[in-house]
């Protein structure tokens, strides 16, 4: 790709999450990156000259949620409806709501009622209704490459050196996990052909569905030792929730660990169907090389000059 004929992405929350990982693999993807700084710069004149928008930006906690998520996505909206270019973001899966059956896709209904269902739904109809080229990626929970405060890293395999996994639902039902360096290589390659896609193109992701068992036998894969998995006690969260405001969403959201649920393949298999996930093993020894316990990387002594 010459300078001329290179793309720019504006990534929105580029030191984020997804924005971390959408900038090494657009610019693996040969793209110009462009960070948004919110404190200085407007967001329509920032993306002046663009191709597209990476949407990394989030309120940082559920209480914020109400007075902040839909204002926030709206100046991405209406920045990417300025230049016509689309907008790529990750959707959590709280919009689907327990009674949406247990394999979610592109057409799955979304019939959450609680709050912050509704406010996923009501999100995700401001893109679906307002015009603006979209590529949605639905993801389940976070799996990141270095300790970020997720469920992951902060519960899920926190003592996973020591042995234990331990799960915040019930231990046979499959959890939707979502390996972010993976979600940001199909938001680039997908960005790549966005022409070709439709006005609000959703992409479920399939990513690993697993049980805490199913994570457990990978996890003693992976350490070499036997991991096994162990419910969370909810009753230390609960009584943080006079204290921590953001306490009420996370209960609000503890049906999903125990609600059976897995995102279907086929509309990513139909637009890359060369896409290759990281392997679930790979993942997770990334994953946990940095928690507490884990080994010390073997440094080899180097010979003495002579």
């Amino acid at each position: 790709m010459t300078q001329s004929q290179q793309k720019t992405v504006l990534i929105t929350g580029a030191s984020g999450k997804f924005g971390r990982h959408s900038a090494a693999a657009f610019a693996a993807a040969g793209w110009q990156i462009r960070s948004y700084d919110r404190a200085r710069q407007n967001l329509t004149e920032a993306a002046r000259g663009a191709d597209a928008i990476i949407m990394g930006m989030h309120p940082p906690s559920y209480e914020l949620w109400a007075e902040q998520l839909l204002p926030l996505h709206a100046r991405v909206i209406a920045a990417a409806k300025a230049h016509d270019i689309p907008v790529i973001l990750t959707g959590n899966l709280y919009g689907f709501g327990p009674d949406a059956g247990s394999r979610w896709g592109a057409d799955t209904e979304m019939t959450a009622q609680n709050p912050l269902g509704l406010l996923r739904r009501q999100l995700e109809q401001m893109y679906r209704g307002g015009d603006v080229r979209t590529i949605m990626l639905y993801c389940g929970d976070f799996i990141d490459d270095r300790p970020t405060g997720n469920w992951f890293d902060r519960f899920v395999a926190a003592k996973v050196w020591k042995g234990r996994l331990v799960y915040p639902g019930a231990l046979d039902a499959k959890h939707s996990w979502c390996w972010l360096p993976d979600a940001a290589r199909i938001a680039a390659r997908l960005a790549d052909r966005a022409d070709t896609l439709e006005r609000f193109q959703p992409v479920p992701m399939p990513g690993y569905a697993l049980s805490a068992h199913d994570m457990a036998a990978a996890m003693t894969r992976v350490t070499g030792r036997k991991v096994t998995a162990k419910p969370l006690a909810w009753w230390p969260l609960k009584a943080l929730r006079p204290f921590m405001p953001a306490m009420k969403g996370v209960l609000e959201m503890r049906y999903l660990w125990s609600h059976p649920h897995e995102l279907e393949g086929t509309t990513l298999a139909t637009l890359l169907p060369d896409y290759a996930p990281t392997p679930l093993d790979r993942a997770l020894a990334q994953a946990i090389a940095a928690l507490p316990g884990a080994p010390k990387p073997q440094v080899q002594a180097q010979p003495l000059a002579a």
